[in-house]
């Protein structure tokens, strides 16, 4: 988990849903699979992308358009290889 925490109170709804229309409206990130939920310390960024270089691009701008937020990221990164190996089944 990465946290991003200035010092600033709780976000109010508008924030929150700012970021998620950024995250969705951007055509840098237009990431619709992120979830962005309020906690009394901050804002946490839910989801999963398909490299840590997209989740650190998403964390950037949203860092970068809302500075005084503190935001902690549970964004996962999705395995994009071929599994190594066979699935047995029952």
């Amino acid at each position: 988990m990465t946290v991003h925490d200035p010092g600033a109170g709780p976000p109010d709804e508008y924030v929150e849903a700012e970021i998620h229309r950024l995250l969705t409206e951007d055509p840098a990130v237009a990431e619709q699979g992120i979830t962005v939920v309020r906690t009394e310390r901050g804002l946490v960024l839910y989801g999963e992308v398909e490299s840590a270089n997209r989740r650190n691009e998403i964390l950037r701008r949203v860092a970068g358009r809302f500075p005084d937020v503190p935001i902690t990221s549970d964004i996962g990164v999705t395995r994009t290889q071929a599994p190594t190996e066979i699935e047995q089944l029952p």
